[in-house]
């Protein structure tokens, strides 16, 4: 492949990179146009704020709440958040029954906990001919109802269908002339349950059937004819479309196996996580000044176009980030700001290569290409097993830990590129007369 090639390769990637990092494409009406630039990087809590939960699970009649069971609570809350659309939330046990939730971005303690703590265990009950009122409640034992006036009566819970047999859940309006507009979620059961929803319907026409919510009424609707399909329909108590969206979320992701409360709450501001970015971005600069104008001075013309790669490596590193969604937190910039180092550490072992391969009298094409050649084993050593550190920490880390073996990995990877393609393009684009005489690598 010809120099030229090389040279509108690396040119397209970069421009790539920067629609991907900076400025996305808009397509619609088949028109792109580049929106004003700005990164895109999620940044974490640490940096933008948001909340953080500290929950408890405690023991039902049932179920215990051993470590096993804890976990299985976090893959369930795990699977709500992931439905919300929050970027990189921290969730991890502490302890035996304690768990930490901390989600960047979301400043509403309360509609964090609604989603999270709730245990979310919907149920289809039998009532036959009674007709309960919303916000009823059943006891724990599920053989005594509290009316909202407070009166109580005995009434024993014959759960026909649970939540767990539900395929899908999603939140919409309803239609027509009856309540037309008012928020409800739509629900579908799996093939078996169907069966048993269509057959229980078929035998108790005329007769009750309450929706419940960890023991409390949702609507309690008489069954009016045989409801094949599997379909329905819940209605009623929702104050607008966002808390019907809300049970559609954790209807699909699933109740929690045990009850956890929530023992601290606490929203955290971007104050300190500003500051400290600040701080970190200042180093930085001081850092990407001291490296850029070292290179110059020690290399002159070829050190100056190891910078030019060094700014095309941070495009690269920050488009790979924004485009696997990656989370940006303090612990990633320092990770940033030690790839950088590595990134311009490659193109100094490549320089001194071809400056020994010029002392040997070597022309200045022959002594690139042997250098490229023989410091090629030695960055690849170096960079393997910052590599295999990366991936040890992101597998065993949590968190912070995994944002910054994050960056650490892709910062690694990518400038093991441009020290190897990038500056190499660059170098041969100017390996030519008249700028071939300043390429002597600071001899």
């Amino acid at each position: 492949m010809s120099r030229t090639w090389r040279l509108l390769i690396v040119l397209a990637l970069a421009l790539l990179a920067f629609q991907v990092a900076f400025a996305p494409l808009d397509l619609q009406g088949y028109r792109p146009r580049l929106r004003p630039p700005a990164l895109r990087v999620n940044l974490g809590l640490d940096l933008q704020g948001g909340s953080r939960l500290v929950l408890e699970a405690r023991d039902t009649p049932q179920v215990r709440a051993t470590p096993e069971v804890v976990d299985a609570a976090m893959r369930r809350i795990e699977a709500r958040i992931d439905q919300l659309g929050v970027v990189e939330p921290t969730i991890q046990r502490v302890g035996d029954r304690r768990i930490i939730v901390e989600l960047p971005g979301v400043g509403d303690p309360e509609r964090a906990i609604r989603l999270i703590g709730q245990t979310a265990l919907l149920e289809f009950v039998d009532t036959g001919d009674r007709s309960l009122p919303e916000g009823a409640r059943w006891n724990a034992a599920g053989t005594v109802v509290t009316l909202p006036d407070g009166r109580t009566l005995p009434l024993r819970k014959r759960v026909i269908l649970t939540g767990a047999d539900l395929a899908d859940a999603q939140a919409g309006f309803a239609e027509g002339q009856v309540a037309a507009g008012e928020p409800v979620v739509n629900f579908q059961f799996k093939d078996s349950a169907a069966r048993t929803f269509e057959e229980h319907t078929a035998r108790n026409i005329g007769r009750y059937l309450t929706i419940v919510l960890d023991n409390r009424v949702i609507s309690s609707p008489v069954i009016r004819d045989r409801i094949p399909g599997g379909r329905g329909q819940i209605s009623g108590g929702f104050a607008d479309i966002t808390e019907a969206r809300d049970l559609a979320v954790l209807l699909r992701a699933g109740a929690l196996p045990v009850p956890v409360d929530v023992v601290e709450r606490r929203t955290v501001g971007p104050t300190l996580g500003r500051d400290s970015l600040d701080l970190s971005l200042r180093a930085g600069a001081v850092a990407v000044v001291l490296v850029v104008t070292f290179m110059a001075v020690l290399y002159r013309l070829p050190g100056v176009l190891a910078d030019l790669a060094l700014l095309l490596y941070a495009l690269f590193l920050f488009a790979a980030l924004t485009a696997l969604n990656a989370t940006m937190t303090l612990p990633g910039l320092a990770a940033f700001v030690i790839s950088v180092g590595m990134a311009i550490d490659a193109n100094v072992l490549i320089f001194e290569r071809v400056k020994e391969e010029l002392r040997s009298g070597k022309t200045l094409r022959a002594a690139i290409q042997s250098g490229w050649s023989r410091a090629w084993s030695a960055i690849l050593d170096s960079n393997v097993t910052t590599l295999v550190g990366a991936a040890v920490l992101f597998a065993l880390g949590t968190g912070p830990i995994k944002g910054f073996a994050t960056t650490l990995f892709l910062g690694v990877l990518i400038s093991m590129v441009t020290a190897i393609l990038v500056t190499r393009v660059l170098v041969d684009t100017v390996a030519r007369p008249p700028l071939d005489r300043y390429l002597r690598f600071g001899l």
